[in-house]
């Protein structure tokens, strides 16, 4: 008998890619617009004004050929949610840009915006539209619309002398993910998932937007972050590593000060690093804890310039963080593993 020829996943076609989104996406059956229209029409709460964010993540720089393309939606939906939760906005929208290999399985693209979608339900948006271009590598970028109250928008330019500095969650999360992905001490498939998982704090963000002076997410890691809110602000910020709420698992793995400082400040925690003054600190506590999140004190604002590391026997200025995409980056994401620059 002649042999069949065996079929593989089918390519994506972008019409029929764009009739699956608006059967299956709320957006597409209750959205002013219909889906597939030149744009999306969003009805903005009364008293509100617009919170937008964007960005993308790049295989091979974010992810690998082999990261699951839900985790990847997930992550692509959370990292702008992360942005508009550090200005206290309530998400609205996400709009999603996918540019594609030609022979991109058309199940890879179906499983990206699902995750997007699920991540986008979770804190009370929908994906509403987007645009699909081809491209040599994939990529998936992301457009959140939020809506907030426009007294209540917390700048990373806002922090003053007297302010204490708090973060939600744990310090170094992305840093330990990456870490062991690199040295190969989880299963690679959980490996993989974990360097995508993002949880932006949208609710802390609105719970404790009302009582900062200055609020931000730290998703180049904490380190970076202090510093880029020191320079918005024009003040000192002063960081007790004693006090960091470091994530489980991350003191036993790295047991020298250096290498657990270069894996705790390595960047993609997404956390919210905010400056409260004294006065609101137990209130912003209180207030984030009904939020379902955890609010810990790490430091103070004090006059002058930097953001600086209390180590116990000496202040030393914040180490550099290891994610500069631009750069040369102390750790690189390559096709198959990643690698660490001397």
């Amino acid at each position: 008998m002649p042999r069949t020829a065996r079929r593989g996943p089918r390519p994506i076609r972008e019409r029929e890619f764009h009739a699956w989104l608006a059967r299956v996406l709320p957006a597409g059956r209750r959205g002013l617009l219909p889906m597939g229209d030149d744009a999306a029409a969003l009805r903005p709460p009364r008293g509100t004004v617009a919170v937008v964010s964007t960005d993308s993540l790049v295989e091979g720089l974010h992810f690998l050929p082999g990261s699951p393309p839900r985790a990847i939606g997930h992550a692509a939906a959370a990292v702008s949610l992360s942005d508009v939760a550090a200005k206290g906005a309530v998400p609205g929208a996400i709009v999603l840009g996918l540019v594609l290999p030609p022979t991109t399985p058309r199940r890879w693209a179906q499983e990206v915006v699902r995750g997007a979608e699920a991540e986008a339900a979770r804190c009370g948006a929908h994906v509403v539209g987007g645009d699909t271009k081809p491209g040599a590598v994939r990529s998936v970028g992301s457009t959140v619309v939020g809506w907030a109250r426009p007294d209540r928008l917390a700048p990373r330019s806002g922090a003053r002398p007297g302010d204490r500095l708090v973060t939600t969650g744990s310090v170094g999360r992305g840093g330990l993910a990456f870490e062991r992905f690199r040295v190969g001490s989880r299963p690679r498939a959980r490996a993989l998932r974990e360097l995508l998982e993002v949880r932006p704090r949208v609710r802390e963000g609105r719970a404790l937007a009302p009582f900062a002076h200055a609020m931000m997410d730290t998703s180049d890691g904490l380190a970076e972050s202090c510093r880029l809110m020191a320079a918005a602000s024009r003040v000192r910020l002063e960081v007790e590593e004693a006090a960091l709420p470091l994530a489980a698992g991350l003191a036993a793995l790295a047991r020298s000060p250096d290498r657990r400082r270069a894996i705790a400040f390595f960047g993609g925690d997404y956390e919210l690093l905010a400056a409260v003054p004294a006065d609101r600190l137990d209130r912003a506590v209180r207030a984030v804890a009904r939020a379902g999140g955890r609010l810990h004190w790490i430091g103070t604002v004090a006059a002058g310039r930097g953001a600086m590391l209390r180590t116990g026997r000496h202040t030393i200025p914040m180490p550099a963080p290891g994610w500069d995409p631009f750069g040369r980056p102390r750790f690189v994401i390559c096709r198959s593993r990643a690698r660490q620059f001397p």
